[in-house]
Formats: C-alpha cells, sequence, structure tokens
C-alpha cells in the first residue's frame, strides 16, 4: 500500500477514470480527480471520503491550459506531492469528414491530445521528483484508424506518438510511462460524442452490455502500473484487429469499413 502517494486523475468522475479513482483510493493513494460538472465531481469526491479515503475535487476544462496548471499546483498545494497522473479525460465523434465541422476536430484535438500535453508539462518536474508514472489512456483508435471518427482517431495517434517520444526522454530519469489502449469499454463516451456540427450524439450505436467494463479496464491499467508496463492493447479482438493491420492493410480496410458501415444509423453505406 502507497503511504501518502498521490494520483490526479482527468476525467474522473464517469467511466474508466471514474473507476480508476475508486481503485487507486482503494489501494491507498491520495486522490484528485478533474470534470467540468461540479454535481458529478462534488459526488464522486464525497463517495470516495465517504469510503475513508483522501479526495480532491478540481472543476477544470480538459482543454485548459489554465486549467491542467491550476490543477497541478492545487495537488502539490494540499498532498504536498504527485506521483501518478492518469490522462484520461477524452470525448469522440461520429461524422464523415466532408460533413464535419473544423470546429468540432479541433475540438477533439484540444480535449483528447492537448489536455494530455497540458497536464504532462505540468506535472512533469514533480513527477520526476517521486520518480513518478504518467498513464495516458489512448485507444485502439490509435493503432487503426475507424472511417467517420477521423478527429477521435488523429487524438488518439498523435496520443501515441508524444508518448513515445516522451518515453524514450525519459528512459534514464525514472519516470514511468504506460500507455492503455482499451478497445470498446461499456462508458458514456459514445453517448456524449460529438456528430459533424458539435451537437452531443446522445445514444450510442453500439450494444454497451457486452463490452469490457471500465472496472476491468481501471484494473488491468493498476496492474500495468505495478509491473511498469509499457503499453497494451485491451482485448484480443483489438489485439488482431492492431497485428492484421500491419500485415494486410487493404483488407482490413475493407473489414473495418463494413464492421462500422453495420452500426446503427452509420455515416457510412455499405456496399
Amino acid at each position: 500500500m502507497p503511504k501518502n502517494q498521490t494520483a490526479i486523475i482527468t476525467g474522473g468522475t464517469s467511466g474508466i477514470g471514474k473507476a480508476c479513482a475508486e481503485l487507486y483510493a482503494s489501494k491507498g493513494y491520495n486522490i484528485v480527480i478533474t470534470g467540468r460538472n461540479k454535481e458529478r465531481l462534488d459526488t464522486e469526491v464525497q463517495s470516495l471520503k465517504n469510503s475513508g479515503h483522501q479526495a480532491l475535487g478540481i472543476q477544470a476544462d480538459a482543454a485548459s491550459e489554465m486549467g491542467a496548471q491550476k490543477v497541478v499546483e492545487q495537488t502539490i498545494e494540499v498532498f504536498g506531492g504527485l506521483d501518478v497522473l492518469i490522462c484520461n479525460a477524452g470525448v469522440s465523434m461520429r461524422a464523415m469528414f466532408e460533413d464535419l465541422d473544423l470546429k468540432v476536430f479541433k475540438e477533439v484535438m484540444d480535449i483528447n491530445f492537448m489536455g494530455t500535453v497540458n497536464y504532462v508539462k505540468y506535472a512533469l518536474p514533480h513527477l520526476l521528483a517521486s520518480k513518478g508514472t504518467i498513464i495516458g489512456i489512448s485507444s485502439i483508435n490509435g493503432h487503426r484508424g475507424t472511417p467517420a471518427r477521423t478527429a477521435y482517431s488523429s487524438s488518439k495517434f498523435a496520443m501515441e506518438g508524444f508518448f513515445e517520444a516522451l518515453r524514450t526522454e525519459l528512459l534514464y530519469r525514472g519516470v514511468h510511462v504506460l500507455v492503455a489502449s482499451p478497445g470498446y469499454t461499456g462508458t458514456n463516451i459514445r453517448n456524449a460524442a460529438l456528430t459533424a456540427d458539435g451537437k452531443v450524439q446522445g445514444e450510442s450505436p453500439k450494444d454497451e452490455t457486452k463490452m469490457m467494463t471500465a472496472e476491468e479496464v481501471a484494473l488491468r491499467i493498476y496492474k500495468g502500473h505495478q509491473k511498469k508496463t509499457r503499453g497494451f492493447i485491451l482485448t484480443p479482438l483489438c489485439w488482431w484487429l492492431n497485428f492484421l493491420n500491419h500485415f494486410v492493410p487493404r483488407l482490413m480496410d475493407k473489414i473495418v469499413y463494413n464492421v462500422l458501415a453495420k452500426e446503427a444509423d452509420s455515416p457510412l453505406k455499405s456496399n
């Protein structure tokens, strides 16, 4: 059990972030979570405190550089140090690129990619001091782009490249960098996905009950953290998808297209 160790988890009020917050709290970490919705933030913090854990909630927009700086500064002020940063906050989208407002593309990149960069930038001096861990929540979309999700795929590919370069920079500095790439997980990310004009999709096109749970993902992340794993892709299906994409990319283009064309209300049209 860690003694007086502290973890920041961005987007910690729902899904994988919430599951990570609860798991890391149960392992003895002081927990700092961020989110835009103050009511949900307060509810989750109170739940953690009611379970006997040390927790702090800070309202912050994931895309805000000033917000990232504020979160790190308040964490150090309250808990005196930082040992783990989990960059989880993110947003998805679902629209054909030709129909997509570029403001939506930029919003997805700002939240998913630049939000991650901002938090790492301000947290890094403290993680170097503690020989801590940075965990990036990527996606199978960071290894295989999917149609109607161009901005989301781009943001996750960017995350993968950023963390690979950063990990190499920190190779002899004592900071562990782990990138977790879940497949479809039963969270609200598809319900909150943005459409072509930036409106919230509202209803998931997938059967959420058949997916890996956020709690299962959080446990794999924690085990990877303890073992100092470099990164992993979750679910055998996603592993094979990534593997085959390297060897038969043209075939995978057709397979991915056909699968996503069969989604409910898909922007794609199957042949």
